[in-house]
């Protein structure tokens, strides 16, 4: 009788797979609480960066540039600062770049940005701002030698008119001096090795991360999934049925969800993995552990360039 081989997730071991970690500016004193604290439980795990999402508009440009400033001054962890063209002309979005790199960050993740009216409604760009990411990138480049990355799409954006077209502009952010893609969240690890594939095949080599949340709360995931253009597949909703008004049953199957994704990912060959925190530590770092990571004593850390 043959003993079937081992998945190679598990084998991993520590040291074999990179994350890094998405959190949102906090809006107000107790959220600022929540955040820090996140911060902090997985600040030993030692990510490849950090990222700090940005308002539709620049909502939330001085909270997430004093996020950023702190991560710098009081942790050892790589910033990376988001940064959209919606809402500002050139010269505002350049302002806030030099500032950026004025204050240590040398990583920025470029995003087109959402509509000022909303996730879902038609998008117009800014009179005299940056017309589309890849032009946003293009800018970033001209102002300092930051790394850059952008965002793709398995399951394609919304707003475009094919999947062709929607490999084209990631291409062009490419062209223009992308570093690397951090994709849409996604449910279905079957699309996003699709992207991959056809990523590759329109000559785009860069490092393509996945992007991976942990579903604290379904519905509120479900709703942002529909207006966004993400698919949830019903075996997916099946796990959660009947658990709306049942939080902590929901987290231990939202962990397993989680880990069987990246689970899947890793036997796929996938070594890095971009996780969307949602400012909550504990469903992210039971993923970290279960992919090999191990905290480690902050004293003797230093931090990894991004």
């Amino acid at each position: 009788m043959n003993t079937p081989s081992p998945r190679r997730s598990q084998l991993i071991g520590a040291g074999e797979i990179d994350v890094s970690f998405e959190f949102f500016p906090p809006k107000n004193d107790k959220m600022e609480e929540s955040l820090w604290a996140s911060v902090r439980r997985l600040e030993p795990l030692a990510p490849k960066f950090v990222s700090v999402t940005y308002g539709a508009g620049g909502t939330t440009r001085e909270r997430t540039h004093n996020t950023v400033s702190r991560l710098i001054n009081e942790t050892a962890l790589v910033p990376a600062a988001h940064l959209t063209c919606v809402g500002a002309t050139r010269s505002e979005v350049d302002e806030v770049v030099q500032a950026y790199w004025d204050c240590g960050v040398r990583h920025i993740v470029a995003l087109r940005g959402d509509p000022q009216t909303g996730v879902g409604t038609k998008y117009a760009a800014h009179p005299g701002g940056y017309a589309t990411s890849s032009d946003l990138v293009a800018g970033i480049k001209k102002v300092a030698p930051f790394q850059i990355s952008v965002g793709g799409y398995p399951e394609m954006h919304p707003e475009s008119a094919s999947l062709a077209a929607d490999i084209d502009t990631l291409k062009r952010k490419v062209d223009a001096g992308a570093d690397r893609i951090i994709t849409q969240f996604f449910f279905d690890n079957t699309q996003f090795l699709r992207f991959v594939e056809r990523c590759r095949a329109a000559g785009i080599w860069c490092p393509i991360l996945p992007g991976v949340v942990p579903i604290h709360n379904f519905k509120q995931i479900a709703g942002f999934s529909k207006k966004t253009g993400v698919g949830i597949p019903s075996w997916l909703a099946r796990k959660f049925d009947g658990l709306d008004d049942d939080a902590g049953t929901t987290h231990l199957v939202a962990a397993a969800v989680a880990a069987e994704q990246v689970a899947d990912l890793v036997d796929q060959g996938i070594r890095q993995f971009h996780i969307i925190t949602m400012n909550r530590a504990d469903l992210v770092f039971a993923i970290c552990h279960l992919l090999g990571l191990r905290a480690r004593p902050l004293d003797l850390k230093k931090a990894v360039n991004a």
